[in-house]
């Protein structure tokens, strides 16, 4: 064996262990000789691992500490390597399956069904909650706003929610059993977005259930996310204090307390 066998490579030709930081050659020597985004990819990946290794090693912890790396260029390499991967996958999809252009749209008539895109079905739904549009007594048992004013005032509430729930939960929670409350307040979130992009679909499979009422289903559609939420709270709740005693034990018998 040679000696130039022997040593560490950091080219990406070999297989060996890169070496620590003040043997490893610097940024410019690095690209001076860099064929393209496979070659800084590798050596992203070797100097991390040799990076966490170092780091395990002198590490007085018995299980491996949370590690951070810088965004240059650590994570610019990494991410550009995911994002050029997905981007070419695009490019090739779209060259080999073109999307089918259709007829040519008439201005003067008005499609039998208007849907929007799928990511806003859910607040299609919105628009058709008219039934809970309150009529007051005070003005004669008319509504206080139109059904299309009062469906568009009903995101109001659910979006300032979306917005306040980083704000509320300033916990450090890592896995739902932490947090049942919230994890609740999540899983009927999307069982209610699910509920409502059915309901804004209702009409077109209506007559596929002849036993399920317009009112009934509406009903379904805030009665299932409620009743999903105070499953998944209790299921959490019941799990929580076994989590919790094999979490601390599994703690201070790694980390005992000094």
């Amino acid at each position: 064996m040679t000696d130039d066998e022997s040593e560490p490579r950091t080219d990406g030709s070999g297989t060996g262990i890169v070496p620590p930081d003040d043997e490893t050659p610097t940024w410019r020597e690095r690209k001076e000789r860099t064929q393209g985004l496979s070659r800084l990819t590798y050596e992203y990946f070797e100097r991390a691992r040799r990076e966490d290794q170092d780091l395990r090693q002198e590490s007085d912890y018995v299980e491996r500490d949370v590690l951070g790396f810088p965004a240059w260029p650590h994570e610019t390499i990494r991410n550009l390597s995911i994002v050029s991967f997905f981007v070419g996958i695009i490019i090739f999809l779209a060259a080999t399956l073109p999307p089918h252009l259709g007829g040519v749209a008439d201005p003067s008539s008005t499609p039998s069904v208007i849907q929007p895109d799928w990511y806003l079905y859910w607040s299609f739904g919105l628009l058709k909650t008219n039934p809970l549009n309150p009529e007051l007594a005070i003005l004669g048992g008319q509504k206080l706003m139109s059904d299309s004013v009062f469906g568009v005032a009903v995101h109001g509430p659910i979006i300032g929610l979306i917005a306040l729930v980083p704000f509320l939960n300033k916990g450090n929670a890592r896995r739902p059993v932490e947090e049942p409350f919230w994890a609740a307040l999540g899983v009927t979130g999307v069982l209610l977005s699910f509920t409502l992009t059915l309901l804004a679909q209702y009409n077109l499979f209506a007559g596929q259930m002849p036993l399920v009422t317009t009112g009934m289903f509406f009903d379904l559609s805030f009665i299932l996310p409620v009743v999903g939420g105070l499953l998944t709270y209790a299921v959490l709740k019941a799990m929580q204090e076994g989590y919790m005693y094999n979490l601390n034990r599994r703690y201070y018998r790694l980390r005992p307390p000094r």
